[in-house]
């Protein structure tokens, strides 16, 4: 294969493949560009003629990327959104503005950051909405590559582990964060269970019935990688992706769950419920506000990104000073 000669390479291909992309679907992406599918799959082929990979193969009824596409896209979407803020940047006046924002949050997140943050647009930007969808995955990067969410708020230690690896070796990272608050997890009860008179130990603990917050469904959170390293395990009966209902749940009834120590005041269960420290050392949970990269200099999105860290500050929760570059329970 010939070597890549930008000089006559057509860019336009590259808006191409990243409605195909984004899409995984040639009718659809035609419909986005306004373009015919025959002509999207001619661009295709230029471009895998010009590149030397198939890119995207046919899987059912739509594309599937190969590794390459994967590795070229979030490269190619930056430069995309980049190229478009700086040709037409526009401005964003959130005193007039009807935009909307997705955002992705658990219901622990969404009922301290929500409040403070709905008091900034209804005082800065009135004709601004919010749309607060589940939170279902431990790694909300499909979620932001979709642009199901303009924003993924939550405890995501993973994922912001493997983007401060892939940024130390020098990789492209196609996100970028910012901290909003430190939590701590506790063991949640009833008012008058057993255990809320005796000291929680791990024997107890471990001996009690559980309720498990599971975002994803997966019957084993951090909690239980916790136990694991120590050699212990925890009996789930129950599983269920909200914190909201697992307080309902626990206030009457005999489970141990866990939860925010933050969301049992916020979300008034505090007179229904007692929390203990957990009786195993857990890293510190930080709250993380997470995009994708191509959002950068969207002045809509910098708006948002402002008004959340101002939420994080005006929520209560505890805050690390220095602010470095949602798990299942």
């Amino acid at each position: 294969m010939q070597p890549l000669n930008f000089r006559t390479f057509d860019l336009n291909l590259l808006r191409v493949f990243d409605a195909v992309m984004s899409e995984r679907n040639l009718t659809r992406a035609a419909e986005l560009l306004s373009l015919t599918q025959p002509a999207v799959s001619n661009a295709l082929r230029r471009l895998r003629d010009a590149l030397g990979d198939d890119l995207l193969v046919r899987r059912g009824q739509g594309v599937e990327p190969t590794p390459r596409a994967l590795a070229l896209w979030p490269a190619v979407r930056a430069a995309l959104a980049q190229l478009q803020q700086s040709l037409a940047p526009g401005a964003f006046d959130p005193a007039t503005a009807n935009t909307t924002f997705v955002l992705a949050m658990a219901d622990a997140t969404g009922a301290t950051l929500i409040p403070p943050l709905i008091e900034i647009v209804e005082r800065d930007a009135p004709g601004v909405s919010l749309r607060v969808v589940p939170l279902t995955t431990r790694d909300p990067r499909r979620l932001l590559d979709d642009e199901a969410a303009d924003m993924a708020v939550g405890y995501f230690p993973a994922v912001m582990a493997d983007l401060t690896a892939r940024a130390q070796s020098g990789n492209l990272v196609a996100y970028e964060s910012t901290r909003l608050y430190d939590g701590e997890y506790v063991c949640v009860m009833r008012q008058g269970h057993p255990l809320a008179r005796v000291s929680l130990t791990l024997d107890r603990f471990c001996a009690a019935r559980h309720l498990l917050v599971s975002f994803s469904g997966r019957p084993y959170g951090f909690i239980d990688e916790a136990l694991t390293a120590l050699g212990r395990e925890r009996r789930i009966v129950l599983t269920v992706n909200q914190f909201f209902t697992a307080g309902r749940v626990v206030a009457a009834s005999d489970l141990l769950t866990v939860l925010p120590r933050h969301f049992v005041g916020v979300a008034s269960l505090k007179d229904e419920l007692v929390w203990r420290p957990l009786p195993m050392p857990l890293p510190t949970v930080h709250v993380d506000a997470l995009w994708h990269h191509s959002r950068r200099h969207d002045p809509a999105h910098r708006w948002l990104r402002q008004a959340m860290e101002q939420s994080g500050l005006r929520s209560g929760a505890p805050h690390e000073s220095a602010r470095p570059p949602q798990s299942d329970a």
